[in-house]
């Protein structure tokens, strides 16, 4: 097959870090090449040089054999490289004919042809296969449909490299199937992929090669008919990953929290569930469940219409703040952790010190020196991986912004725990590392519960799974009853337990 596109000898170097060292790659015309390594590989550093966001420190790019220079994301866009990130960038007030044609609006003196543009969405949004209303707005739409109007905006502009950063994240195992039907319609059609995910199911019935990238520099590119699991994730992390679940040992004592009769109206009803030191509790569930919403809640940051928690040996009103919560020694890791876990704009040191200003333990902090020990002792004991405590997060990886917001509630000393999608987004080398630490947490006194829509995360971590389905509570598992046909069962409402 001949080559679409050619990169040899990238490098890019920011401040105190070389994100790619001499990186070459091919894709060819009609494939799909999926592209893996661990989070800090240099995957989204290459993405932004492909669309000419960042201009690489050195090397060329090869367009169908031609030497190409991109300055601007515009030079990418005229050949026809379009990218869809993980975080959608669609105006929700905006109809899903406006978002497809935004910035490329269809005038006629000066004025805006709504009808015509209505019309060619519709026609794009049937090369798809899909019925979107083209006059509906985006908000209302599911974040599967959503994922395809990024798809349509990318096929008005002509697109022949399509790069998707991590498109199934937020989407339920129907929907990837029904997107998976649309991508490989696309390659049908001459349309080349470049598919960024650190799912292997999706990469081994997706992909026609794989690229391996590791510390910034290439590794291999392998068939993915003839490629391995273990053969990619030995590549990845330059070692064998060999239990991705770690075993436990430790004892899981007392009740430390619980919550009785948790209602809010259309989210959740009469959630009760109790959790003890040293336990690591799963909270399961298809999209849209009510699992997140019900300990958005418990941190303060939703409306409860009834319901109390138990902590500190007593049953009391539910946290009415964040900063109450806090108090109470809960953290919460959101899935969202860029939007809610994180200042990205801030240091790594700044990120962690930062929550302390809301406990009491803050107004004993006034020497700058501790306050830097003390950081560093969190960054080396949970190993992020920084140049130093200095550097902004949002130049970290996924999986050590990760490690960022953990620590910051260690700092704050909460001893319980709320990990909602803990692994979304993270290599398998970086999951191992999160396991490990959540093992090595409730082994020293902490307790925790993941809100997870991985299965075999849930039931190779967890000594217990709470499993919800529309707002409610369908079953309790203890650990010798996990199984993901019963869970799914039970997700799905048509087992109750």
């Amino acid at each position: 097959m001949e080559n679409l596109l050619e990169l040899k000898s990238i490098s890019m170097e920011f401040p105190g870090v070389k994100a790619l060292k001499n990186v070459s790659l091919s894709m060819r015309k009609g494939e799909v090449l999926a592209l893996v390594g661990e989070n800090g590989a240099g995957k989204s550093t290459l993405i932004k040089i492909l669309t000419g966001v960042y201009e690489a420190s050195a090397g060329q790019i090869y367009w169908e054999g031609a030497r190409v220079h991109f300055s601007l994301p515009l030079d990418a866009q005229k050949l026809g490289i379009t990218t869809i990130y993980q975080e959608l960038t669609l105006c929700a007030n905006l109809t899903v004919a406006e978002n497809v044609f935004l910035g490329n609006e269809m005038t006629r003196r000066g004025m805006v042809i709504r009808a015509e543009m209505e019309q060619k969405t519709r026609e794009v949004l049937g090369r798809l296969g899909v019925d979107i209303d083209p006059k509906a707005e985006v908000g209302t739409l599911t974040a599967a449909n959503q994922q395809l109007v990024e798809i349509a905006r990318a096929l008005i502009k002509d697109t022949r490299l399509l790069i998707m950063d991590e498109p199934t994240s937020s989407l339920s195992d129907h929907e990837i199937d029904a997107l998976f039907v649309v991508l490989k319609q696309l390659v049908r059609q001459g349309i080349s992929i470049l598919f960024v995910s650190h799912k292997f199911n999706e990469i081994f019935e997706l992909s026609n090669r794989i690229t391996v990238l590791r510390d910034g520099e290439y590794i291999a590119t392998l068939d993915t008919q003839t490629a391995a699991q273990d053969e990619i994730i030995s590549l990845m992390v330059g070692r064998s990953v060999e239990t991705l679940y770690p075993k436990r040992s430790n004892a899981i004592g007392e009740v430390v929290f619980a919550a009785r009769n948790l209602s809010c109206k259309g989210r959740f009803h009469n959630i009760s569930f109790a959790l003890r030191e040293g336990e690591i509790l799963g909270f399961s569930g298809l999209i849209g469940a009510g699992r997140t919403e019900v300990f958005e809640a418990i941190f303060g940051r939703g409306q409860l219409q009834s319901g109390e928690v138990y902590i500190h040996g007593e049953w009391r009103p539910a946290p009415r703040s964040t900063v109450q919560a806090m108090r109470m020694g809960i953290g919460l890791l959101p899935e969202d952790r860029k939007g809610k876990g994180l200042n990205l704009l801030m240091s790594v040191g700044e990120n962690i010190s930062m929550s302390w200003m809301c406990t009491g333990e803050a107004r004993s902090i006034i020497n700058k020196k501790l306050e830097r020990k003390r950081v560093r002792q969190y960054i080396s004991s949970i190993h992020i991986v920084t140049p130093s405590e200095h550097q902004r997060v949002m130049n970290l990886s996924g999986g050590n912004q990760q490690k960022v917001v953990l620590a910051k509630w260690m700092a704050t000393k909460s001893k319980i725990l709320i990990f909602d999608e803990p692994t979304r987004g993270i290599d398998i080398g970086a999951k191992a590392e999160i396991y490990q630490l959540m093992n090595d947490l409730v082994a020293t006194g902490y307790s925790i519960i993941i809100i997870s829509s991985e299965l075999p995360e849930i039931i190779g971590m967890c000594d217990r799974v709470i499993v919800m389905h529309e707002g409610v509570k369908t079953a309790e598992l203890s650990s010798d009853e996990l199984d993901a046909q019963r869970i799914l069962r039970c997700a799905t409402g048509v087992e109750r337990k």
